[in-house]
């Protein structure tokens, strides 16, 4: 089936929990980024799709499938599009380590590519970037308690830790050998400043999915319309907010090529979220800056990685430039 998935052993589990009976099809590996393993297969007529972490898991790789399961099972009875939760599994020596079961999600994900009948509307891509802040209005308008996700997250002092916490990965990289330093990517000192001296006075807390862009979303092939948010480990209680500003500070440039023609500018998402919810924007560039500096500090990580050759040289330079071009982002932003 896969290195990963013990066929046997997964089938004994489903039959203990009431999962069809007979035997399991081919397992078909999906796209899933590379801190995790997503395997399609059918059983007694129904599909599934297992989430497990990957072969040489990060040390919380299990806890994160649990926190994963935990939030889809909470998102159930909600308006929020995501891939409904079957069954999870904690116990680690079914697998080998924790997973879950899911629906498979009919859509498409547009870093893959547009089909033909999105590719061919401006209009339809200009819905696909509202639906886009429609999930995430409405991901931030939940009552998070109410879910049962009450200390899901250490949501006090959350805004007050972000700077301190990134900053402190940053100086980590001095570690690694070869890394020319801090001083390649253009004043993350003074943004990281910029973020402490200007802190939003309060926030009410909420469910935030951590890394909210267009990777991390299916849309419907027959329409613009959302078909799931996917990738939930940086799930939390925190600012949802953030999610917004991490829209803003991945958005795709105006000038760049399809998928991306066609779609809103930056200030009608703003708008478009304000219309869609009660939380004060009145420092959603903050949001935005912070977005900016937290994810050109991770993807420096990578260029450290890479300075000293347990990553490819290519991939660390690509990302390097890519954290110079958010850094420069967030210095446009500050003003």
């Amino acid at each position: 089936m896969h290195a990963g998935v013990d066929r046997e052993r997964l089938r004994r589990w489903m039959d203990a929990q009431g999962l069809g009976r007979g035997e399991l099809s081919v397992a078909v590996e999906l796209g899933g980024g590379t801190q995790n393993i997503l395997l399609r297969f059918t059983r007694d007529g129904r599909d599934y799709v297992l989430r497990r972490p990957s072969l040489h898991p990060r040390p919380d790789g299990g806890e994160t499938m649990r926190r994963e399961a935990r939030v889809l099972a909470a998102l159930g009875a909600t308006a929020v599009p995501h891939p409904r939760l079957i069954a999870s599994c904690d116990d680690e020596q079914v697998l080998g380590c924790a997973f879950y079961l899911m629906e498979p999600v009919d859509g498409f994900n547009p870093l893959n590519g547009l089909p033909a009948l999105h590719e061919a509307s401006a209009a339809m891509r200009r819905r696909m970037g509202f639906a886009l802040v429609e999930g995430c209005a409405a991901l931030g308008a939940l009552d998070h308690a109410s879910l049962g996700l009450a200390g899901f997250g250490r949501p006090d002092g959350f805004l007050e830790r972000q700077v301190a916490r990134w900053n402190a990965q940053l100086a980590g990289y001095t570690a690694i050998a070869g890394w020319p330093g801090a001083a390649g990517l253009p004043a993350v000192h003074a943004v990281g400043v910029w973020l402490q001296q200007n802190l939003p006075a309060r926030f009410a807390p909420g469910l935030m999915h951590g890394d909210y862009h267009f990777g991390n979303v299916l849309y419907r092939h027959d329409d613009a319309e959302l078909a799931a948010i996917v990738d939930w480990e940086m799930a939390t209680i925190g600012d949802p907010l953030l999610d917004l500003g991490w829209l803003l500070a991945t958005w795709p440039a105006a000038d760049e090529s399809l998928p991306w023609r066609g779609l809103p500018q930056p200030e009608e998402l703003v708008a478009h979220y304000r219309e869609r919810s009660r939380r004060d924007l009145a420092h959603i560039d903050w949001y935005a800056v912070l977005a900016c500096y937290k994810l050109a500090i991770v993807l420096e990580g990578t260029h450290a990685r890479a300075c000293a050759g347990k990553a490819p040289r290519a991939t660390g330079e690509l990302l390097h430039e890519r954290a110079c071009v958010l850094l420069r982002r967030a210095l446009d932003w500050i003003g």
